[in-house]
């Protein structure tokens, strides 16, 4: 053990030193000179001359391996080291010297070669641990020693410091990558069990660096194949400072950056040294995006169990959903008494098994039978929370002495380190290519020959790269180009409810691809459904993104509102003009088309009043005709007559036009009938307006007849006033042929789930008052007429019925134009206006067949006596009794104002 370093001091402390001038020191001896003086603050003299020796466990052995293991935690300031560590410190070294004893037991693995090794204590702190490797270097310090001699002038006798092939280490990464960047100086190859910083992955700067645990890279790999599986894009990390934390956050960044899909809301950093309060302030930060539930976690046993209690302590348990690395793993040291906040918490460690031949081993470990461990009864107090009586050291009286029966397991708990199986994988690689080197170089001699001695630290690592075969528990070891061992990881849950044995539960593996059972994981309170961890929610369905700058998992949901739909993921776009989005918003379907239908409220009033209308102009033809010769037809002018119903018969037929499903051949009659009807009624009427005037105006001046008031002639001028409807209908033809159309602006509302497409003719609003405006004017003309003729005695024509057919009339149509384009803006325009029209048409065709034709009917029909020829009057004889009624009326007039006139009576 140390007594070989004893040894080396006596005998240095025999000679003095004494240097001469100019002596250059050869090979790398500056160089590591100028290393220990910068780095460490002392030369390699003064720590030779030391009385302090570093704490070690030396094996003897043909071939010597260095061993770097946390046997103690870090200590407090100013102190090294600190308390002992069970589980990382003890278990993990007694795994080395247990795969030692193995090897050198083994007939076939390395025959006749003993291996032996010198284990130090890292004490968990790199700067350290980099002051204890050294002792691996010593033999490789090439000093000229002419210039040392003894006090009698003999040289001195230094023994040879015994040189380390290969270093088994260390623990955390930051350990190791300060000792690889010693270690390669001197190519000694180097194989950790438990360092996973993917910065050890390059080959260029630790190109002597490898390790039998998968690197970070591979675990970040995982975790974000495990997050993206949960559905989660938005997360938070945390890391301890370190080379661990801050290299796994960064290689998780870096993959999930690649893999698009996940984001990171924010990216902790745990200090290395947390002040009070530091762990409340890390979970307000996390509540800052409190979306971002899931917290990746790349952080020691102690940072993680503060953060726990953090969050216990602000009441957010299970409001958090933990994505723990390797460094929680499936311990139960960062969650005692945290169960409720971890509870659901996924964590992932490299797959591992229990091996059972080291349980048996280091379960019958005593004080007796294991001396060549220095820092076992340590242990051994601290596991037996007993205190061993030692020279010149008092007791504790608080604690019981130890009686040296005690037992591991049996009287104290016992559980075998995670990493156990990795440092025995770690050992058997290095044996495997020392066996592998010594077939090649030795060629069957036995024991180490002149070709190993020294060993070729450069060639042994080529050994190492290619070693393959199955470790300790059954699966297979081996390296990649970058010394990387493969990524083979089991995933773990925390499950509390549901259960009958609460603890980490195995919900998947990890191979270069995951495999998650969904159906075993469970969440707080027992939940089987996966909790969000999301920056926003998907978008409903017809909802766009409107992506956060810079933030691509976050967006807000916007609506395709109108007529838009949802083009793509991220734009919408109008539908065409003849269709409309549908329910869903993700296409669009074609606008229903409509029209005014028969069993329509809009079409049932118009078409009875035109089948009444229909029904009562045919009575009043029929009676005509019937008494085609009595004088009451006669007298009403016959053929003017039947012209004038067949016109009001036209315009009630237009309702029918009107309903009816536009067509061409539809359209074609509207365009015809809808101005003609009332043109044939307005021009007969107009005609036998404008004669009853002209006959009284000429007789106030003359007994003259006036011309063509012969009904001939009176057919005639009606024909004339009708062919001028008739050719502005033929030119619109020709202009415009007559055809459908079908609308889909005048039934578009906000809302496209009422928007319809009416099929129409093509028959504008302005067109239609074009098609009725002749018709107005002859109506307006016929009005004046019949204002005119007013003075005319009842008993000798019809200008009164005319007259008050025409008021009437007029009223209506003053009543129609309000309405009709008062309603242009409404969703049921179409109905509003059709009915509109057909009303006024059959209401004024109704005025003119009531007040000419139902007075004469009921005369003829019911009072046949009355329909009895009168005395013949000349024209002169008519023109004097209109007169003669005219001045009656005046004098009554002038006596109702209180004067009365003496007129001669020109009848004498």
């Amino acid at each position: 053990m140390a007594a070989t370093m004893t040894s080396q001091h006596h005998a240095s402390s025999l000679c003095h030193h004494r240097r001469i001038s100019g002596a250059p020191r050869q090979h790398v001896g500056s160089l590591v000179h100028v290393m220990w003086v910068v780095m460490m603050g002392f030369t390699p003299e003064t720590g030779a001359s030391s009385e302090t020796q570093p704490h070690s466990i030396k094996i003897e052995g043909d071939i010597t391996l260095g061993g770097l293991f946390p046997v103690h935690s870090r200590g407090p300031a100013g102190v090294p080291c600190g308390e002992i560590k069970k589980e990382k410190g003890i278990h993990r070294m007694e795994a080395m010297m247990y795969a030692l004893d193995q090897i050198n037991s083994d007939p076939d693995l390395l025959p006749n070669i003993t291996l032996g090794a010198r284990i130090l204590d890292t004490c968990s702190r790199d700067t350290y641990a980099l002051e204890q490797s050294l002792t691996f270097v010593q033999a490789l310090i090439q000093k000229d020693n002419s210039d040392v001699r003894c006090s009698n002038g003999e040289p001195p006798i230094i023994p040879k410091p015994e040189r380390v092939v290969g270093v088994i280490g260390a623990s955390a990464s930051s350990v190791s990558i300060m000792v690889a960047n010693v270690l390669r100086l001197f190519a000694i190859p180097q194989i950790s069990y438990a360092s996973t910083a993917p910065e050890l992955s390059d080959n260029n700067r630790y190109d002597f660096f490898s390790r039998v645990v998968p690197p970070d890279s591979f675990q970040a790999q995982a975790m974000v194949d495990i997050v993206k599986a949960m559905g989660w894009n938005y997360v938070s990390t945390l890391a301890s400072e370190g080379n661990y934390g801050e290299s796994g956050v960064d290689a998780f960044v870096q993959i999930s950056r690649e893999a698009g899909g996940l984001c990171i809301a924010q990216s902790i950093k745990i200090p290395r040294e947390p002040r009070p309060g530091e762990f409340e302030k890390i979970i307000k930060r996390l509540m800052e995006t409190s979306n971002a539930r899931g917290v990746i976690i790349f952080a020691n046993e102690d940072d993680i169990k503060r953060v726990l209690e953090a969050a216990k302590k602000a009441n957010l348990t299970g409001h958090f959903l933990f994505v723990g690395s390797d460094s929680w793993g499936a311990k139960n040291s960062p969650i005692l008494n945290l169960e409720d906040v971890a509870e659901g918490a996924v964590t992932i460690l490299p797959k591992r098994a229990s091996i059972d031949g080291f349980d048996q081993y280091f379960t019958t470990r005593s004080l007796e039978n294991n001396r060549r461990n220095i820092w076992f009864a340590e242990f051994w107090e601290d596991d037996f929370k007993c205190k061993l009586t030692r020279p010149g050291i008092r007791g504790n009286s608080g604690l019981r002495k130890c009686t040296g029966e005690e037992r591991i397991s049996r009287d104290s708990a016992y559980e075998q380190e995670g990493k156990v199986q990795f440092v025995i994988d770690a050992v058997y690689a290095m044996a495997h290519a020392l066996h592998s080197m010594h077939n090649d170089l030795c060629l069957g001699s036995m024991g180490v020959c002149d070709k190993m001695d020294p060993v070729d630290g450069r060639m042994l690592l080529s050994y190492i790269r290619a070693i393959n075969f199955n470790g300790s528990a059954g699966t297979g070891v081996m390296f990649n180009e970058n010394g990387d061992a493969p990524g083979r990881y089991d995933i773990f849950q925390y499950q509390l409810s549901n259960t009958t044995n609460p603890g980490y539960k195995v919900i998947g593996q990890w191979t270069n691809h995951l495999r998650l059972n969904a159906e075993d994981m469970q969440w707080s309170g027992g939940d089987k459904l996966v909790p969000d961890s999301v920056c926003s929610f998907p978008c409903e369905s017809g909802e766009r993104k409107r992506m956060v700058k810079g933030v691509p998992c976050c967006w807000h949901c916007e609506l395709c509102d109108g007529y838009q739909y949802l083009l793509d993921e991220f734009n919408c776009d109008m539908c065409p003009f003849d269709m409309r989005p549908t329910p869903n918003r993700t296409g669009c379907r074609p606008t229903p088309i409509i029209k005014l239908e028969w069993s329509s409220p809009w079409a049932i009033i118009p078409v009875f009043l035109a089948v009444m209308g229909i029904l009562a102009t045919s009575g009043v033809i029929i009676t005509f005709i019937r008494f085609n010769d009595t004088p009451i037809v006669r007298a009403s002018g016959r053929e003017l007559s039947y012209v004038l119903l067949t016109g009001i018969f036209l315009i009630y037929l237009i309702t029918f036009l009107m309903i009816a499903e536009p067509s061409t051949v539809v359209c074609a009659f509207r365009r015809l009938f809808l101005g003609l009807g009332m043109c044939i009624s307005y021009s007969a009427m107009l005609t036998k307006t404008n004669r009853i005037y002209r006959i009284f105006e000429q007789g106030k001046k003359s007994v003259t007849p006036p011309k063509f008031i012969s009904p001939t002639s009176q057919l005639i001028i009606t024909f004339i006033f009708i062919s001028v409807q008739l050719l502005g209908v033929f030119i619109w033809f020709g202009v415009i042929p007559p055809h459908t159309t079908v609308d889909f602006d005048e039934l578009r509302p906000p809302n496209p789930e009422y928007a319809r497409g009416i099929l129409k003719c093509d028959m504008s609003d302005l067109s239609l008052i074009g098609c009725l405006s002749y018709s107005m004017v002859l109506m307006v003309t016929c009005t004046v007429y019949a204002i005119k003729s007013r003075g005319v005695p009842e008993t000798f024509n019809e200008a009164k019925p005319i007259g008050f057919t025409m008021y009437t009339t007029c009223i209506i149509w003053l009543a129609f134009v309000p309405i009709f384009f008062g309603t242009s803006q409404s969703t049921e325009k179409m109905f509003i206006q059709t009915t509109t029209l057909t009303v006024s048409m059959s209401l004024s065709a109704t005025v003119s067949l009531g007040m000419l034709y139902i007075p004469k009917v009921y005369v003829i029909i019911f009072h046949p006596e009355q329909n009895v020829q009168k005395r013949k009057r000349s024209f002169k004889a008519v023109v004097q009794a209109a007169t003669v009624s005219t001045h009656l009326s005046q004098k009554s007039s002038d006596k109702q104002n209180g004067e009365t006139k003496v007129e001669p009576d020109r009848s004498q």
